[in-house]
């Protein structure tokens, strides 16, 4: 059984996960299908998971000698250290196969031909295997075989620095950590959950792939779709043309900012001027309507200005609370963990071990019959190895001698 207290959904119970990847955009996947029933067992090299050693450049989170980041994308896995670049490794890594629904690897096309792991001769040895790829630039064309984190696939070669980076700039913005390699890993996780369900109705595995490139762009699908209409769209400054000016940010008294969607307009100008007290802007000829609003954005744009410039973000949010309408305060990091919201679905999960919450992390987007998968640790480095091979029919002796030779540590 997987590492870890705690159950979860268990959609997956029974469904063996053989991953061979390491970093986070993959490894997130196997950790989405273990918090739902999954067990996944992590391949890493003798030496570890390179993402393990980030911490020492002041890379990703530590808590109380843990780390974070490595638990987030591992969590509720097992790991298995074993050398795959020998015989006897490879032959360790196919006797799991021989038991497994998913293999899942980030590792390059011409690594895989090299170990005998490409498409054609594990789906030929495995014809109900799914083989699950996650790239950076997806399996056919030049760039095939490039090296891609999602700092480079997904953020800077698919258009996302580009689109927000306020004109004027020197450089573009940088992305936070693993945006992309999180939101790829959802999608590779959807398409093995469809693999899996497509078996049940054909016998057969799938080959499933999604690349950071692919993920960048369904992301920005709607400049996509503004290109493809010949009208590229370009970098914002942060605030639009004021077509719509109940559409922005606005700035509060105290430097924070709230944000207005009021897609139909119409709709919330009454409340909203009500709420606010300024029942007289109903009357003003510029701004009844939507199309007098857009007619005179400026104007209206100015007004609003003042008007939230006159009051603090808790005011502002306090006076906003009274209006059913679609409007958020923009809140930093710390106030995000301390959002009731948060709090009232299990957006943030406690790690429990030996009965006592170790540490939390952020939980699963998707909820079950109403709730959160539980969280479970990540395994140390090699930690269930031995485990498995017994479980896979290993003698003590056969196990002695692949430490003996260094296949296994």
């Amino acid at each position: 059984m997987p590492v870890g207290e705690g159950t979860g959904p268990g959609c997956f119970d029974g469904v063996r996960v053989v991953e061979l990847a390491q970093w986070v955009f993959v490894p997130v996947v196997g950790a989405l299908l273990a918090e739902l029933g999954a067990d996944v067992i992590h391949i890493e090299p003798t030496e570890g998971d390179p993402y393990r050693g980030l911490a020492t450049q002041g890379i990703g989170s530590e808590r109380g000698g843990v780390n974070m980041s490595l638990a987030l994308a591992n969590r509720g896995k097992r790991s298995v250290a074993v050398n795959i670049q020998t015989e006897e490794g490879r032959a360790v890594l196919h006797r799991l196969l021989e038991s497994a629904d998913v293999l899942l690897t980030n590792m390059r096309p011409k690594a895989l031909d090299r170990l005998g792991l490409d498409e054609d001769t594990v789906t030929s040895r495995y014809p109900q295997l799914i083989y699950a790829r996650g790239n950076g630039y997806g399996m056919r064309g030049p760039d095939a075989d490039q090296a891609g984190y999602d700092a480079t696939a997904f953020w800077a070669r698919g258009g996302l620095a580009h689109m927000l980076t306020p004109p004027g700039r020197d450089y573009p913005v940088g992305q936070r950590g693993a945006m992309g390699d999180r939101n790829g890993a959802m999608a590779l996780a959807f398409g093995v959950a469809s693999a899996l369900f497509r078996r049940t109705r054909t016998g057969l595995g799938s080959v499933v792939d999604v690349s950071l490139l692919a993920t960048a762009m369904w992301t920005l699908s709607s400049d996509i779709l503004a290109a493809l209409s010949g009208d590229p769209p370009q970098p914002s400054s942060g605030r639009g043309p004021a077509f719509n000016p109940l559409v922005g940010v606005y700035r509060t008294m105290d430097g924070r900012h709230i944000s207005l969607v009021f897609l139909q307009a119409d709709r919330y100008w009454p409340d909203f001027c009500k709420v606010i007290g300024r029942e007289d802007l109903l009357e003003d000829p510029r701004f009844a309507t939507m199309q007098a609003r857009r007619e005179n954005g400026v104007a209206c744009v100015s007004t609003l200005d003042d008007e939230f410039a006159s009051r603090t973000y808790a005011e502002w949010k306090d006076v906003l609370s009274r209006l059913d309408a679609p409007w958020a305060p923009v809140q930093s990091v710390p106030e995000l963990l301390d959002d009731p919201q948060v709090a009232a679905n299990g957006y943030i999960g406690d790690v429990t071990i030996d009965g006592e919450v170790a540490y939390r992390l952020p939980a699963v987007p998707v909820h079950i019959d109403g709730q959160p998968p539980s969280l479970r640790r990540a395994p140390e480095h090699g930690e269930d190895t031995e485990a498995v091979l017994m479980e896979l029919g290993y003698e003590w002796e056969s196990i002695a001698a692949l430490k003996e030779s260094g296949v296994i540590p």
